[in-house]
């Protein structure tokens, strides 16, 4: 491998030992260094981030008269190269409540300050994730008090953002395209297959993001950044990790985690694996008794019965098991050239679907067996950086990554002619793709520009047996056999017209195909599809402005438009008699579009206040929805033995949300914060009788409250999360029709009860090289379920955590 790099830099002509000029950025107080802190140049464009020991190789900045210097809890400063030489290779930064000039993000796959961006960008830090140590990646969303998250079971979690979610958001990891062809309508949870262990940082970005990630990002795009291999800035390699043990009560969780990072001057490796355990889940003791889990089911000798739960506040099935390993190779060439290789690996154990479970039918279990089979991810991607001031570019990213998806879905009835017939679906995506970046700059004006691929191809198989014999039973598969590419360009163009004023324009070209064969299906008889191509082209838009009338004020504008292309479980799915209804596929899909309107206020009152809020608007159109369709000019078909009335999926509604998003932090005293998040959302969208219901993915209000105490090695906060109330008659048409999941009121309706909880939790830090967590939730002990939600949310929990560093 170092014959085939050495070879290939002689050909290039880039191959340069040079030399590095390293520096040390520390804490102007405690004289600790500081880690993350991101050094950006505007004019040629380049930018590095310290490691742990606050080093950071400065010499891709040299010449520069304006080096930006940035980290969360410090004050900005801009110095330039010759200023940092002569200080003695040295800095200082200065500890601040509120950093007017906000944080460095990624989330649009550069790095910008957040205060230069016109849209709505939530941070998560490493800190907030060691110290609220979420059991997982979904969780770990959640504890941001923006992103509201579902969960139909506990090896679940799915992201609600302004009115969308599922396939409507983007999930990205190093930049990397995670959402594949088969991402579906209805609740997912691929994010826990992510390891909150292993982030650097996360970042949510609010609203479109369309011009950048392609389909899917209408919501917002949920972007994650894992750990990065550091080099050895000293004559000797570095060697450093952590180790992590976990417990939590209320689920009888087991969590350990350990990673290590051994460095030299040019090679670097980083290594990381968890291993995650939960039991069953207990709910709290005062809520809906609608909510207790009053019987499970087992089989004995092919019988199937309901048998008394000795417990009812726990929530039988709900365990599983999930292990998470991560490696990174990073080579560096020379001053301009760096590679790094990553394998993620992710596998879960079977995971009962506990929605499924709960419900009834003619008053006993309508499942018997509903579970999903392990769910495994695993990427492999190279990642290429360039940096040079170039006619074209300043830097230039190249990421290739393969993925590989496999899920699968495990059911029987309770009762019927199908509670002897155990089925399996199962699904395996191949997803490739391949993106190059590019990043330049000339005095005020900054263009971001790339191209992008994308290729998955989907596997799906169906099969079943009779639990009495072993017998073949034929069962169609999931979805049609199928093939979905994506091919785009890109651009962002961002301009400081003056001081105050900076304006930021972009665009994309998305031509999409799609080719399915749906000759396995046994309902192609009446279709005649067999083999079908489907082709069609997107263009979106953005157009933005941030306005900084003062050092204390910051107001943004923006206006964006995205996209969903029509996917496999768009184009290809088929679904068995529900009701007398059978959902066949329908090739004739276009994309749906959405246009979106946002305007962002903040204002700092020096270092006692800052406040924060969003107003959004967004309507998309030719929205992809369930609706009665025909067959040859007939409403239904002979299908199995019965009638059956035909649905598809069809460009054939219209739906809205807005609402606000605010946050205030305020400084009561030293090392006493008060903070706030408030959510509200709401919205419509068209029914099949040309009415409107509540957007189903518009969850109450919500937010959290937090007091935080910090004093040298001791950090506690008490806080609370709550949650408004929707009434029956504020029920979107999809959630009142699974009413089984929810509370009843007065008259016997389903409807979402309002909650809250409180919490506490304190870090402590033993030694410089040993932390204590602990904490306990939902310390009243409430039953509540999260909106949209089949699992019943965690009752009271005491947890404790012990993080050791080497």
């Amino acid at each position: 491998m170092k014959k085939v790099i050495f070879l290939f830099a002689v050909l290039t002509g880039v191959f340069n030992n040079g030399y590095s000029q390293i520096i040390t950025i520390k804490n102007k107080l405690t004289y600790q260094p500081v880690q993350g802190a991101v050094l950006i140049n505007h004019n040629p464009w380049a930018d590095v981030s310290s490691n742990k020991d606050g080093q950071a190789d400065i010499t891709v900045f040299k010449g520069a008269a304006q080096i930006e210097i940035r980290s969360m809890g410090f004050k900005s400063i801009t110095v330039g190269y010759n200023e940092i030489l002569s200080g003695g290779n040295t800095l200082f930064l200065e500890p601040v409540v509120f950093e007017l000039k906000g944080t460095v993000v990624s989330a649009t796959r550069w790095k910008q300050s957040s205060d230069n961006v016109p849209s709505r960008i939530a941070s998560i830090q490493p800190e907030d994730i060691i110290f609220q140590n979420p059991q997982t990646a979904a969780d770990m969303l959640g504890n941001t008090g923006e992103v509201y998250i579902q969960k139909s079971q506990q090896a679940g979690g799915s992201p609600m953002m302004r009115g969308f979610a599922t396939n409507r958001l983007l999930y990205t990891v190093d930049g990397i395209r995670m959402n594949t062809a088969i991402y579906r309508s209805g609740n997912v949870q691929y994010v826990i297959l992510l390891d909150p262990f292993v982030m650097e940082s996360a970042e949510v970005a609010f609203g479109p993001g369309s011009v950048i990630y392609g389909s899917d990002a209408v919501g917002g795009v949920m972007s994650f950044q894992t750990l990065t291999p550091e080099f050895s800035y000293q004559k000797d390699p570095i060697i450093k990790g952590n180790a992590v043990a976990r417990y939590s009560s209320v689920n009888n969780e087991k969590t350990a985690h350990f990673d290590v990072n051994v460095g030299w001057k040019k090679w670097a490796i980083v290594t990381s694996i968890s291993h995650f355990n939960f039991g069953d889940l207990r709910m709290g003791s005062h809520g809906p008794d609608d909510y207790l889990k009053k019987y499970y089911v087992t089989t004995i000798d092919t019988v199937n019965m309901a048998v008394t739960n000795p417990d009812p506040q726990v929530q039988v099935p709900t365990g599983y098991s999930q292990i998470n390993l991560l490696q990174k190779i990073k080579f560096k060439l020379n001053e301009k050239w760096n590679f790094q290789y990553g394998l993620y690996y992710s596998e879960t154990s079977d995971y009962p679907r506990y929605d499924k479970l709960i419900e009834l039918k003619n008053g006993a279990p309508k499942a018997a067996v509903w579970e999903y089979g392990p769910a495994k991810w695993m990427m492999n991607n190279v990642i290429a950086t360039y940096i040079n001031q170039h006619k074209l570019f300043d830097e230039m990213k190249i990421r290739l990554a393969l993925q590989n998806n496999e899920e699968s879905r495990i059911d029987r009835d309770f009762s019927g002619s199908k509670r002897y017939r155990l089925r399996n679906q199962k699904e395996n995506v191949r997803a490739w793709s391949g993106n190059i970046d590019f990043i330049k700059s000339i005095n005020k004006h900054h263009v971001f520009y790339g191209i992008e691929y994308v290729y998955d191809d989907v596997k799906s198989i169906g099969t079943a047996h009779d639990i009495r014999n072993g017998d073949p039973i034929p069962v169609d598969d999931r979805y049609a056999q199928a093939k979905w590419s994506s091919y785009a360009a890109y651009i962002n163009y961002q301009y400081q017209l003056s001081k105050p004023l900076t304006l930021q324009a972009g665009a994309r070209y998305n031509q999409y195909d799609v080719v399915l064969d749906y000759s396995r299906f046994a309902l192609n008889s009446f279709l005649n599809l067999n083999t079908v191509t489907v082709t069609h082209g997107a263009l979106v838009g953005n157009l933005g402005m941030i306005f900084k009338p003062q050092e204390s004020w910051i107001l943004s504008l923006n206006a964006s438009t995205a996209f969903r292309a029509p996917n496999v479980d768009d184009l290809g799915k088929t679904v068995e008699v529900k009701d007398g209804r059978i959902l066949i596929p329908n090739p004739d899909l276009q994309a749906e579009y959405a246009y979106n309107g946002e305007v962002n206020i903040s204002k700092y009152f020096g270092d006692i206040f800052k406040f924060n809020v969003t107003g959004f608007y967004t309507y998309l159109d030719k929205a992809l929805v369930r609706r009665p369709f025909k067959v040859n000019g007939q409403d239904s078909i002979f299908y199995d033995g019965e009638m059956v009335m035909v649905d598809a999926i069809q460009n054939a509604a219209y739906a809205t949300a807005y609402g606000f998003q605010l946050g205030f932090d305020l400084q009561i005293a030293n090392g006493l914060m008060l903070t706030q998040h408030l959510n509200y959302q709401t919205g419509v969208e068209e029914t099949d009788d040309g009415q409107t219901s509540r957007t189903r993915h518009a969850p109450p209000t919500f937010g959290v409250t937090r007091i935080t105490f910090s004093y040298q090695k001791l950090m506690m906060q008490l806080y609370s999360t709550y949650n408004a109330k929707l009434k029956y008659s504020d029920m979107s048409a999809e959630e009142i029709e699974k009413g089984w999941m929810y509370a009843k009121d007065a008259d016997g309706n389903p409807y979402s009860p309002a909650w809250a909880t409180l919490n506490f939790k304190v870090k402590y830090s033993v030694f410089a090289n040993m932390e204590l967590t602990a904490g306990l939730e939902n310390i009243t002990d409430v039953r509540y379920k999260p909106y949209a939600s089949g699992l019943v949310a965690p009752g009271r929990n005491f947890f404790m955590a012990v993080k050791a560093s080497f």
